[in-house]
């Protein structure tokens, strides 16, 4: 039984409900990767001394976390990792030309080797910025899957199809969901694993009823979730009306996807007259925010948080794929949540600190599937935990720590992070691969991702 002691940190207490608070001089004991216990710096827990399978000093690691604020791993709660490499390649462009010029015709480039070469990139920076756990969907998820164990990161991965792929494209993707699941399964070593699957549909639009339907049985039938996109704009769910004559969150009403359990990204364009559709299926419900592409893209409007809330259904943040959002760095996100939302609403005291923060770690835990597992800092959760130095300028005077974290965290304050009390960046550091192999591999293959000469697209934006 392997142990793990976080010495001498401070700790954010983020509760169910109500204010977080920081808790000084803590230390955080880790055992197989489970928390067992947080205590005050340098008393035993309880209980300790007197169990048959206490250790002497020498068999317990400890990590100085002096001066470091221990805080949830956070979850990026919507991704398509991969997309890292086109960073940058879609710039000012209305959303309409983003698909249909840029990114769609790039997608035709896709191959198994430049998805991992990019989900290794992508798996880097988001441990490295404190996410420890990436919720995905996108084509080739075996080797995203891949790139997650080499780094240690945990995952929750989508295999995404159209159907314009055919009935075999969909039967494909199934099979793909079950190998990762299996995947995840073989290597976990009887602990919860850190690689899961959902069912991929890429979204109302692009995906019939009848396809819909058919991965909504599989998902109850397998055990799966589903992860799609689903009203993403005013104009998504307008187009939805005026050729159905029902709104996206109707036809997954109708097609038996809210039954089933989903994650749904964005959801910018759910309207009041769908809450009480929404509100039956609250407990396998979770909507996923990732507002700067709702800036960037222009897109009018962003998820409308409170009315999700009043009914009940979980909230996640994520980034959507840095080829719009650029980075995949979560406290940007969240941020851009905080001050979104208090925009949307017109109202300053809406989306609070202790709620933002709230968002990103048991909302992203919810969103990705492991409510009960990570998204706090408490005994019997897994020990997924980022470490902060808050001591920079950009940071200075230190008022209030939940402020900090809103507000002025970057993604550079993060000196060490666990997974499952694995280290997996220490000192800044990775310490499951090398970085900069990942970083030459990603530059050597990026043109090619990016060649618009083929003259083809994977799909058509036409909502």
């Amino acid at each position: 039984m392997r142990e793990l002691v976080v010495r001498n940190c401070s700790v954010l207490v983020v509760p169910e409900v109500g204010e977080c608070r920081v808790d000084e001089a803590q230390d955080i004991h880790i055992r197989d990767g489970a928390i067992t216990a947080i205590t005050a710096t340098g008393a035993q827990p309880d209980g300790l001394l007197d169990s048959a399978d206490a250790r002497s000093a020498d068999d317990v690691e400890v990590l100085d976390a002096t001066g470091l604020l221990a805080v949830p791993g956070l979850t990026n709660s919507h991704t398509h990792s991969p997309m890292v490499m086109m960073r940058g390649a879609a710039e000012d462009m209305s959303i309409d030309d983003w698909f249909n010029r840029k990114i769609w015709p790039m997608e035709v480039n896709l191959t198994p080797e430049r998805v991992k070469v990019g989900a290794r990139l992508a798996c880097a920076e988001m441990l490295l910025a404190g996410v420890t756990t990436f919720v995905d969907h996108y084509s080739h998820a075996d080797q995203i899957a891949e790139a997650a164990l080499e780094s240690g990161i945990r995952a929750d991965l989508a295999p995404t199809f159209f159907s314009s792929t055919g009935t075999e494209g969909r039967d494909a993707a199934f099979a793909a969901a079950r190998e990762i699941r299996t995947l995840g399964l073989s290597v976990a070593n009887g602990r919860p694993p850190r690689i899961t699957a959902s069912l991929g549909p890429h979204a109302p639009y692009t995906v019939t009823d009848e396809d819909l339907r058919r991965t909504a049985e599989v998902a109850r039938a397998e055990g799966f979730r589903m992860h799609l996109h689903a009203a993403e704009t005013e104009d998504q769910t307008q187009s939805s009306i005026d050729r159905l004559g029902v709104t996206p969150i109707e036809v997954l009403a109708r097609t038996g996807v809210l039954g089933a359990g989903t994650l749904i990204a964005h959801g910018c364009g759910i309207r009041d007259s769908d809450l009480p559709l929404m509100e039956p299926f609250a407990d396998r419900t979770a909507i996923a925010c990732c507002p700067k592409v709702y800036l960037k893209l222009a897109m009018g409007s962003t998820t409308p948080i409170k009315s999700l809330q009043s009914i009940g259904i979980p909230i996640g943040i994520g980034t959507d794929g840095a080829a719009v959002h650029n980075t995949l760095d979560v406290w940007e996100s969240l941020r851009l949540v905080a001050l979104t939302q208090k925009q949307r609403e017109q109202e300053a005291e809406w989306m609070t600190v202790s709620d933002t923060l709230r968002l990103a770690t048991r909302g992203g835990a919810t969103a990705a599937g492991l409510t009960h597992l990570t998204g706090a800092i408490e005994p019997g959760r897994r020990a997924d935990i980022a470490l902060l130095d808050l001591a920079a300028p950009h940071h200075q005077p230190i008022h209030d720590p939940r402020a900090s974290l809103v507000y002025s965290t970057r993604a550079s304050d993060v000196v060490h992070v666990l997974v499952d009390g694995d280290v997996v960046v220490r000192n800044r550091t990775l310490t499951t691969v090398n970085l900069p192999d990942i970083i030459e591999d990603a530059r050597s293959l990026a043109h090619t991702l990016v060649d618009l000469s083929a003259n083809s697209t994977i799909q058509t934006y036409a909502p």
